[in-house]
C-alpha cells in the first residue's frame, strides 16, 4: 500500500484562529478573528466580509476530504485531499486508505456507504479548536467532540469497468471530520458522491467550496446548508432539548420553498432496522454497552458492521458511551495489535469487522454478535439466538448472539410484543425505530435518575458558600451509601422491569462509564459551586472591606479577582453576564481608590 502524491487545488496553510466571535443571528457565518489575516485572505474568501479566512467555514464542518483509489502497483491510495493544505500524518493517511474500502471478502459491488473512527496521531494542533468548543459547550454530552478521534464518512463505488486492467472501477469518496453526525454526512455523501465520480476534481472543488459558505454548526440553530443545487435543513440538538424529542421545524415557512431536504436528525442509525436481527435480546446488548464490556460484531459488508456499533453507542442514550468504538475495524488498523492481544483481558471497545480472520483472532473475547444481511425495512429476519462462545468458529458460523453472560435484569416481553405486532402489521421501520428508542431512553433514565439524585445531594449547601472562603468541596461519592438510597429511590419508581438492579448498579461503577459521567458531572457541580461563589463576591460591599485592610491585602484581593474573572471565561463558568460586569465594576472602583503608581501597575495586570 502506498500514498501518491496530493493533488486537488486551495490556498497554502493558514494560521490557526485565536479568537472565535459568538455566532450572531444576523449573520450567515461567525465572524471570527484570525491570525495572520493577509488582504490576499480577504480577497480569496469573496468579499464575504465575515472576517474568516478561507476554509475557515469548510474547517468549522469538517477536516478534509479525501479520495481512495486502489492502485495495481500501489494498493489502496489516498489520490486527492482537499483542500491541499489540510494535514494528515503518514499514520492517518494509511489508516484512512484501509478503512475507506470494504475487505475483499465483503463483495460490495456498485454503490456502499459507510462509516469509520481513527484515533488522532499525537502532538497535533486541532484546527479552528477555538470556535469548535465554544459550540461544544451546549452539544449534548454524547455529540460532544472527542479530540482524540476523527470520523470518517464513506461513500464507495465498485463497478466493472474492462478499460481497466483489474476489470472493475473503485473508489472511496471520504469525508473526515470531528463531528459525530452520522446521518447528515451519509446525507452530504448521497447528494455529491455520485456526480463526483462521474465529474472528478472540478466537481469536488465546487462542493468544497459550498461547503465552505455554510454557516457555522450552531447548536439549537436551524440551519440552511446549500450544497451543489440542494439545500439541506438541519438542526444540531442542544444539552437543553428534551431527550428523545426532535426539534426541527417542518416546511411551514415560504421561504423554505428551496429547501430540498429536511433531516429529522444529524446523528441518528435506523435503530430498529440493525436490531431488527437480536431485537429479542435488546435489552441484553443494552446491559453490555452500559457496562463497557468488550463487544465485537462480525458482519458481512462495512455498511452492516458501522450501523450496528453505531446504533449499540446510541442505545445508551442520553448517557455517553465513553469507551473506544470502531464501527469499521480491519487487521490493518494502527491498534490491531492492541485490540487484539491474549496477553491480557480485551480492552472496554465495541469493534465492528468484517474479515473472517477475525473469528479465529478475536475467539477469546467475552461478548461476539454476528449479524447476517441486514434487511431492507419491511423484512425481518430469523431471530438469532444466545449461543455458547465455544461454538463460534469460523465467521461463517450462524448469526446469533455468543456469550455467557447472563443479563442483571429481566427481558421486558412487552416491548418485544410491540415490536411483533408491528411487524406483523407491516409497520414502517422508522416507526419502529422511535418504539425501540423510547423504550431504551426510558430505561436507561430509570437507572440514571437514582445516580443523579444522589449525586446531586453531594452539593454543599448554598448557605455554606462564603465570599471570604474558597468555595467548599464536594462530598465524596460512597458506593455503599448511595445503594441505600435505593430501596426508597431506586429505578422501580419509574420502570416496570424486575431483576437484580443492585447487581446492574455494583457493575457499572467499576466501568469506564460510570467514571466518565461521574467525572463530567463533578466538573459541572465544582463549576456551579465556582459561579455561586463569585455570586457571593458580588453581592459584598468589597470597597468597605478595603478600607478596614491593608494595602497589600487590597492588591492580593484584586490579583485573586482578575484570577477569578479569568477562570469564568476560561472555563466558561455558568454565571450570569450582570455578574461579570459587577466584579469588573467592584475591581475598577479597588484600583481607583489606591496610590496612582499602584493603579498603573494593576491596570496593566490581567484583563478587567
Amino acid at each position: 500500500m502506498a500514498l501518491r502524491g496530493l493533488a486537488g487545488s486551495g490556498p497554502g496553510s493558514r494560521g490557526p484562529l485565536d479568537q472565535a466571535v459568538a455566532a450572531d443571528e444576523k449573520r450567515e457565518a461567525p465572524a471570527v478573528v484570525a491570525a495572520g489575516a493577509t488582504p490576499e485572505d480577504d480577497e480569496e474568501d469573496d468579499g464575504r466580509g465575515r472576517g474568516l479566512l478561507r476554509w475557515d467555514g469548510f474547517s468549522a464542518w469538517l477536516h478534509c476530504v479525501c479520495v481512495v483509489g486502489f492502485d495495481l502497483e500501489l494498493g489502496q491510495a489516498v489520490e486527492v485531499i482537499y483542500p491541499q493544505h489540510s494535514k494528515l500524518t503518514d499514520k492517518e493517511k494509511t489508516n484512512i486508505c484501509y478503512l475507506s474500502f470494504p475487505d475483499s471478502n465483503s463483495g460490495c459491488l456498485g454503490d456502499t456507504q459507510f462509516c469509520f473512527r481513527f484515533r488522532q496521531s499525537s502532538g497535533r494542533r486541532v484546527s479552528l479548536h477555538c470556535l469548535l468548543d465554544q459550540f461544544d459547550k451546549d452539544l449534548p454530552v454524547y455529540l460532544k467532540k472527542d479530540p482524540a478521534y476523527f470520523y470518517g464518512y464513506v461513500y464507495f463505488r465498485q463497478v466493472r469497468d474492462k478499460t481497466l486492467k483489474r476489470g472493475y472501477f473503485q473508489k472511496s469518496l471520504v469525508l473526515i471530520s470531528k463531528l459525530p453526525y452520522i446521518h447528515f454526512f451519509h446525507t452530504v455523501l448521497k447528494q455529491i458522491a455520485p456526480e463526483y465520480f462521474e465529474k472528478n476534481e472540478p466537481y469536488l472543488e465546487a462542493a468544497c467550496n459550498d461547503v465552505d459558505r455554510w454557516p457555522a454548526p450552531v447548536p439549537g440553530k436551524t440551519l440552511h446548508l446549500p450544497i451543489m443545487g440542494v439545500v439541506m435543513k438541519v438542526r444540531i440538538p442542544t444539552c437543553h432539548d428534551k431527550p428523545g424529542t426532535t426539534q426541527i421545524v417542518q416546511l411551514t415557512q415560504q421561504g423554505d420553498t428551496l429547501v430540498s431536504v429536511i433531516l429529522p436528525t444529524v446523528h441518528e442509525v435506523d435503530l430498529f432496522r440493525c436490531f431488527c436481527p437480536v431485537f429479542l435480546h435488546s435489552q441484553m446488548l443494552w446491559e453490555l454497552v452500559l457496562l463497557g464490556e468488550p463487544l465485537v460484531v462480525m458482519a458481512p459488508s462495512p455498511s452492516e458492521s458501522s450501523e450496528t456499533v453505531l446504533a449499540l453507542v446510541n442505545c445508551i442514550s442520553p448517557l455517553k458511551y465513553f469507551s473506544d468504538f470502531r464501527p469499521y475495524f480491519t487487521i490493518h488498523d494502527s491498534e490491531f495489535k492492541e485490540y487484539t492481544t491474549r496477553t491480557q483481558a480485551p480492552p472496554s471497545v465495541i469493534l465492528g469487522v468484517t474479515n473472517p480472520f477475525f473469528a479465529k483472532t478475536l475467539q477469546h473475547w467475552p461478548h461476539i454478535v454476528r449479524i447476517g444481511d441486514l434487511k431492507p425495512a419491511g423484512e425481518i429476519p430469523k431471530q438469532v439466538k444466545v449461543k455458547k462462545l465455544k461454538n463460534l468458529k469460523t465467521l461463517d458460523s450462524k448469526p446469533g448472539v455468543y456469550t455467557s453472560y447472563k443479563p442483571y435484569l429481566n427481558r421486558d416481553e412487552e416491548i418485544i410484543k410491540q415490536l411483533q405486532k408491528g411487524v406483523q402489521q407491516k409497520r414502517p421501520s422508522e416507526a419502529q425505530s422511535v418504539i425501540l428508542r423510547r423504550y431504551f431512553l426510558e430505561l436507561t433514565q430509570s437507572f440514571i435518575i437514582p445516580l443523579e439524585r444522589y449525586v446531586a445531594s453531594l452539593m454543599p449547601l448554598q448557605k455554606s458558600i462564603s465570599p471570604w472562603k474558597s468555595p467548599p468541596q464536594l462530598r465524596q461519592f460512597l458506593p455503599e451509601e448511595f445503594m441505600k438510597t435505593l430501596e426508597k429511590t431506586g429505578p422501580q419508581l419509574t420502570s416496570r422491569i424486575k431483576g437484580d438492579w443492585i447487581g446492574l448498579y455494583r457493575h457499572f461503577l467499576k466501568s469506564p462509564n460510570f467514571d466518565g459521567w461521574f467525572k463530567t458531572r463533578r466538573k459541572e457541580m465544582t463549576q456551579k459551586l465556582e459561579a455561586l461563589h463569585l455570586e457571593a463576591l458580588c453581592e459584598e460591599d468589597l470597597l468597605l472591606w478595603t478600607q478596614k485592610h491593608t494595602e497589600v491585602e487590597t492588591v492580593d484581593l484584586v490579583l485573586k479577582l482578575k484570577n477569578k474573572l479569568l477562570q469564568a471565561d476560561r472555563e466558561r463558568l455558568p454565571v450570569k453576564p450582570d455578574t461579570m460586569e459587577k466584579l469588573r465594576t467592584h475591581i475598577d472602583a479597588i484600583i481607583l481608590a489606591l496610590p496612582e503608581d499602584l493603579q498603573g501597575i494593576l491596570l496593566k495586570t490581567g484583563t478587567t
